[in-house]
């Protein structure tokens, strides 16, 4: 892969999150977790290039963001949709989601990434906000997407790194 600016990315960010989706993960050697991701974005915050992202608690993937320093964002061609599809359906608690889709994890600048990815965002934690049913003026959403009440955490990563094929 190569290195380029982030302000060099072409294409359009909300089209990356909701069309393309992206694995999210933490961890680094044999000790990672990684989980499809369909929700995001990405700006400019606190004089940074950064990217968002939201977690479950309930997920696997959530304890390895809380433990470490940075995460991946791995976005995939449309070739990959079935295996990004099985590792949103399924917890690293129980498979090697990278063993059961054929994916390649590789160490990446202080995480994990994957040898198929078309492009891979290496972010550095910076905030996380739990999200909150008091916070939603559209009290539709609520109801929509939380009908367990199983709210994200929402974390903000610095963009340090952006590799493409």
């Amino acid at each position: 892969m190569k290195k380029i600016d982030i302000k060099e990315l072409k294409g359009n960010a909300v089209s990356l999150f909701d069309d393309k989706w992206c694995l999210i993960t933490a961890g680094s050697g044999e000790s990672y977790n990684t989980m499809t991701a369909s929700w995001g974005a990405m700006g400019e915050l606190w004089n940074k290039d950064v990217c968002f992202c939201f977690i479950r608690p309930q997920r696997y993937t959530y304890e390895f963001t809380e433990r470490e320093e940075f995460f991946t964002l791995s976005f995939f061609t449309e070739e990959y949709r079935k295996a990004l599809a099985y590792c949103g359906r399924n917890s690293g608690r129980d498979v090697d989601k990278a063993k059961e889709t054929g994916l390649t994890a590789k160490a990446t600048d202080g995480s994990i990434s994957f040898e198929e990815s078309e492009l891979v965002l290496v972010c550095k934690k910076l905030a996380f906000q739990d999200i909150k049913p008091e916070s939603f003026v559209d009290p539709t959403i609520d109801s929509a997407c939380y009908p367990d009440k199983d709210y994200h955490r929402m974390y903000i990563g610095e963009i340090v790194r952006c590799y493409v094929k």
